[in-house]
C-alpha cells in the first residue's frame, strides 16, 4: 500500500498525534503553538525564527520599483514593502533532494 499523501492541516495534525503517540487535540495544541511563536518570532527578532531542521521565517524589505502591465504595457509604480520570507536550511534541502555527488 503506498502511503498517503499529506495535503491539509487535519492530515498534519493525525500525523502528528500518530507519530507522538498523542491525541489529535494535543496535536492540534502543539502546531498552533509552534505556528504562533514563529509568527511572533519573525515580527520581532530582526534575523526572524528558526525552526532547527527545517529552515528560518523573517521578515524582509522590497525596494520600491517601477513595473509594467502586460496587458497594457503601461509602467506603474510599486512601492517598498516588508514581506514574510521562509527560506529552507542545508538539511532540509537535502532531504528533500539528495546532493548530487
Amino acid at each position: 500500500m503506498a502511503k498517503q499523501v499529506i495535503k491539509t492541516k487535519a492530515q498534519i495534525i493525525a500525523a502528528i498525534a500518530e507519530k507522538a503517540e498523542i491525541t489529535k487535540v494535543q496535536a492540534k495544541t502543539a502546531l498552533e503553538s509552534l505556528l504562533q511563536i514563529a509568527y511572533e518570532g519573525a515580527k520581532k527578532d530582526k534575523d526572524g525564527f528558526t525552526v532547527p531542521g527545517l529552515g528560518k521565517l523573517y521578515i524582509a524589505s522590497r525596494k520600491a520599483r517601477v513595473g509594467r502591465n502586460p496587458r497594457t504595457n503601461e509602467t506603474m509604480k510599486f512601492p517598498a514593502k516588508k514581506v514574510a520570507k521562509f527560506k529552507l536550511c542545508k538539511a532540509a534541502k537535502d532531504a528533500v533532494v539528495p546532493p548530487k555527488k
